[in-house]
This record gives structure tokens, C-alpha cells and sequence, in this order.
């Protein structure tokens, strides 16, 4: 694979303007909060349909809404067949390998920590990636707080991860979950940067919903409770983190650095800890505090502009 320079990215980011601060923290910032919801729709809407059933229901119903926005700002489509492929795997890889992966952990109980922790793993398999396909260059301090955000996921989830379970099929689909996501991100930014976000999403959501459905039909039952919960969850998941927040990560992907994207996710697992306390009243003790300053820490060195 040829390498090629983000030159694009990197004039994009060597602007200065008033709103630096906003793009450059608040974006990602919107981002982290909502991506870490997502943990909380699947705690509410796994217990009434099967992972894969749901996933492909939710993505089916996301395709249709870019569908309809597309229609009505008359967004530019893809004018070649590899860029309707190029967006398709996207999809399957980032909305179906990412998200089938950690729906279907959960639903096979693997913890919300184990499985925080082991998908994770992905910004650094991104770094070590991103040189030879992207030509991106990580220095002594990215590795530092790649280093420090990894170390600070597992002080946030220590005691739950005392309780890791010998959970094989869980752990292979968290694993999926981690390479999903690793591809994906590296794929869209080498290939699909150009691309009009609305019908992108249209392209990949689709693709996403009918691997998913071709998959619950081999191992589902596909039966659903349409209970206020899971409808509630569903709600949620296809507006506030498929139209909100997978927008924003191809939005992320499109004007930065992939290695300063994929940090962020560090910062997931410190948040979805916070919003279980308040909202579950689960523990939060010094170990966890002290985890949430370290990602937070390591994200900060990733991110940070300027000379190392």
C-alpha cells in the first residue's frame, strides 16, 4: 500500500484562528460525551432484542434519516463505484465489526469494564499503523500518553477487572470489536476523507445493517420486546450516537491527525465511570479518580499542539 502524506490534515490544523480552542477541544469534547452513552442504550435495550437484531434495526433506521436529509439538502453522491465501495467497508468495519463486536460482549456478559478495557486497546494498534499506511509520525510524547491513557483505563476499571471472567466468545468479540475500529479509522482517512458526510453515512449504515441482518438471521432468533426501555434505547442510540456521534467521529477523522482522534477514546471509559455513578450509584473510590487524571493526562500529550 502506497504511503501518502495528510498534507490536507495538517494545513487544516497549522490554521490559527479565534475558533482553534473550539475545534480543537470542544468538537472532541461533544464527541467523548456522547460516544460514552452508548454503553448506557445497550445496558437498556440488550435485555429486549439480541445484539445483532438490534444493532441492524438501529443502523437500518440511521440509513433512512441521511437518506431523507440527503434528499432535502440534495447532497453530492459518490460519482464512482470505489467510492461507494471504499464507504461501505467503512461501515462494516467501523458501525459493524466495532459496534457488533461490543454489543454482542456485552450481551454474551462480558463486563462493562472487560470489555471498555480490551477494545481500548485500538488507539494503540492505530498508532503503530498509522506511519507506514498514513505517513503519520508519532514522537516520544504521543507514545507517552497512549501509554498513560492505556494505564489510566485500567486504574478506572481496577476492581471491576478483579472480576474478569473466563468469558472465551465474550473476549474474541471484544477483540473484534478493537481491530474494527482500528481498521475502519485507518481505512476512512486513507481512502474516504473527501467524501460528503450525509451520504457517506447513508453508504455505511447501510452496508452495516444488512451484514448485521444476514448475520441475526444465521444467529438470531430476531425477537424484540418493544418496551419503553428498549424503545427509549433505541431512540437514543440512532439520534444521539449514530446521528450525533458517528457523525463527529467522521468529521474528527476528515480534519486531524488519526492519532490524536484515536486518544479521545481513552477518555470513554473515565466518562461512562462517572455517568454509572451518577446515575446508578456506582462506586467511584480513589482508584478510579486517580485513573480518570492519568487518561485525561495522556490524552492531553497526545493532543496537545506544538513541540514535544
Amino acid at each position: 500500500m502506497r504511503v501518502r502524506k495528510n498534507n490536507s490534515s495538517d494545513r487544516i490544523e497549522s490554521h490559527s484562528t479565534p475558533n482553534t480552542a473550539i475545534w480543537h477541544y470542544g468538537v472532541p469534547g461533544v464527541f467523548i460525551v456522547l460516544w460514552s452513552t452508548g454503553f448506557l442504550g445497550a445496558k437498556f435495550g440488550l435485555p429486549y432484542a439480541e445484539p445483532l437484531t438490534f444493532l441492524s434495526l438501529r443502523f437500518a433506521i440511521v440509513a433512512v434519516f441521511f437518506s431523507l436529509i440527503s434528499l432535502v439538502i440534495s447532497a453530492r453522491w459518490p460519482g464512482k463505484t470505489m467510492a461507494l465501495v471504499h464507504a461501505a467497508i467503512v461501515g462494516v468495519l467501523i458501525h459493524g465489526f466495532h459496534l457488533g463486536g461490543v454489543f454482542c460482549a456485552l450481551f454474551l456478559g462480558v463486563s462493562t469494564g472487560v470489555t471498555a478495557l480490551i477494545v481500548s486497546v485500538h488507539p494503540i494498534l492505530t498508532a503503530i499503523l498509522s506511519g507506514p499506511i498514513l505517513g503519520e509520525s508519532i514522537n516520544l510524547r504521543h507514545w507517552l500518553g497512549l501509554i498513560l491513557g492505556f494505564l489510566g483505563i485500567g486504574l478506572v476499571l481496577f476492581d471491576k477487572l478483579l472480576l474478569l471472567e473466563a468469558n472465551i466468545n465474550g473476549i474474541v468479540a471484544c477483540v473484534v470489536g478493537s481491530l474494527g475500529m482500528t481498521f475502519g479509522t485507518l481505512y476512512q482517512k486513507r481512502f474516504s476523507v473527501e467524501d460528503d458526510l450525509c451520504t457517506s453515512s447513508v453508504i455505511q449504515f447501510s452496508a452495516a445493517a444488512i451484514l448485521l441482518w444476514l448475520l441475526a438471521c444465521v444467529f438470531e432468533s430476531r425477537n424484540i420486546e418493544w418496551t419503553n426501555e428498549f424503545l427509549f434505547a433505541l431512540g437514543w442510540l440512532v439520534l444521539v450516537l449514530s446521528v450525533g456521534a458517528a457523525t463527529l467521529l467522521l468529521f474528527l477523522i476528515r480534519i486531524g491527525r488519526v492519532i490524536r482522534l484515536v486518544s479521545l477514546f481513552y477518555l470513554i471509559p473515565p466518562m461512562v465511570a462517572v455517568e454509572a455513578y451518577v446515575l446508578f450509584n456506582e462506586s467511584l473510590g480513589f482508584t478510579a479518580i486517580v485513573g480518570i487524571i492519568t487518561a485525561t493526562v495522556g490524552v492531553f500529550l497526545v493532543v496537545k499542539q506544538g513541540a514535544s
